[in-house]
């Protein structure tokens, strides 16, 4: 899908959305992302250089991050940009989306994850993909080093050194360049290596990891951690006093989280 091109609608697979969203805040585009869903209307997301307007009453973006967190956890969806059309309220307030895209991508790795990184590209080479990586606005100092220490390919205990920075937060970081498509593997580690490609699951268990954000090398105990985080987020009585519409939505949410949870626990 490229912007400006109102015909072309794009099946969303595990990450898709993310990855759309994330390249259209990159680019600054402006105009309509419409998300087509089988279980429901078609959805309306309006960008403004690179930003989905929000409401004035949503002064957090807090609606805003949930409809976009919900929307990569769908499956089944395909999305529309009509990069032509530029239609927002004067003064609304805006989201953007490169900002959103990482912190989403980013709380998904905890600690377990981080070592199943650390193991999968160990001996890999790494370095980035310049018409992907992120714009130096959105980047602090220590970003700034690991892109420099990425600028030709390293190991990950060459980069660690050289980006000055803890672990974790590297790691978290590599993640979401991964997640992107910024990220060039080169070595044992190359995601098309065939011995070292991760087996199939079948579409109802990638349904459910896709749900929860988890990747298919997932044990009981990451399981339990995501849905408690997600649990909590979605459970409406934790949210009174919000709209009924709203609630409603609250309640469909969780129940899917639930159901996932139950399908990887079995």
């Amino acid at each position: 899908m490229t912007p400006g091109d109102p015909t072309v609608r794009q099946a969303l697979g595990q990450g898709d959305f993310v990855r759309l969203v994330y390249r259209l805040g990159r680019t600054s585009a402006t105009g309509v992302l419409t998300i087509h869903a089988p279980w429901q209307r078609p959805e309306i997301l309006v960008l403004r250089r690179g930003a989905l307007v929000t409401t004035e009453t949503d002064i957090q973006g807090r609606v805003a991050i949930a409809r976009l967190a919900r929307f990569a956890a769908a499956t089944g969806a395909t999305a529309s940009f009509d990069g032509g059309a530029q239609t927002h309220p004067p003064g609304a307030r805006g989201l953007p989306l490169v900002v959103w895209a990482r912190q989403h991508l980013e709380a998904q790795l905890d600690q377990t994850r981080a070592d199943a990184l650390t193991a999968e590209l160990a001996g890999a080479r790494l370095s980035v993909r310049p018409e992907h990586a992120p714009d130096s606005a959105n980047l602090d100092e220590a970003d700034r080093r690991v892109l420099a220490a990425m600028a030709q390919p390293r190991r990950l205990d060459q980069i660690w050194p050289l980006a000055r920075t803890p672990r974790f937060r590297l790691l978290c970081f590599i993640h979401f360049l991964r997640q992107v498509g910024a990220l060039a593997v080169a070595g044992v580690a190359a995601g098309d290596s065939a011995p070292h490609r991760a087996p199939a699951v079948d579409s109802r268990l990638a349904g459910a990891l896709r749900i929860l954000g988890l990747s298919e090398a997932t044990d009981r105990d990451t399981v339990k951690r995501a849905y408690r985080r997600m649990a909590r987020a979605f459970h409406p009585d934790l949210q009174p006093g919000v709209p009924e519409p709203r609630r409603r939505e609250l309640e469909a949410r969780f129940a899917e989280v639930t159901a996932a949870a139950e399908t990887l626990l079995g």
